[in-house]
């Protein structure tokens, strides 16, 4: 079976964002749907009994190869990578998919005006940086491997922005 590539550190931000919106729903023992930040699509992730193979049909896993961050927020969201909720917390609302949109997919950029504007709060910067970086070395030893792609992406949903 083939292991997934490591996706941009950014998408564990992704992640941590959508669980503390609450945009993780598990829906049975081995799926779960995840909510973009701007509402528009639901991204179903799958996992194999043992929790070692992966699938989800979000444009980064489906097309590009690597964990996308639908993968990494059920990670967190089932325990199998723990996070810090109170961290995590500020990145709540953040709209990933604006930010990202703006920044041409440069995710660097995005991250550091996401911390940015986060400090400018009176959030830690450096500690959400930290967090990230624990939950990313967590990632990378998990060595997760990719299951077959089973749904093609889902297409915008148009009139619903709940998140942004």
């Amino acid at each position: 079976m083939t292991e997934w590539k490591l996706p941009p550190k950014a998408k564990v931000y992704e992640a941590l964002s959508a669980v503390a919106d609450g945009r993780v729903r598990i829906v049975s023992g081995n799926e779960a749907r995840v909510l973009s930040s701007d509402g528009t699509r639901e991204y179903t992730v799958t996992w194999d009994d043992d929790g070692r193979r992966y699938t989800s049909n979000d444009n980064a896993s489906y097309w590009q190869g690597y964990a996308g961050y639908p993968i990494i927020a059920v990670l967190l969201a089932v325990g199998t990578i723990t996070y810090d909720p109170a961290t995590a917390r500020p990145l709540a609302g953040v709209p990933w998919k604006r930010v990202n949109d703006s920044f041409r997919r440069d995710y660097d950029a995005a991250v550091a005006a996401v911390l940015g504007d986060l400090e400018a709060q009176g959030a830690d910067g450096a500690a959400i940086a930290a967090e990230a970086d624990r939950i990313y070395e967590r990632l990378t030893a998990l060595k997760l491997e990719r299951g077959p792609r089973k749904r093609p992406p889902p297409k915008a949903r148009t009139g619903r922005s709940e998140h942004d």
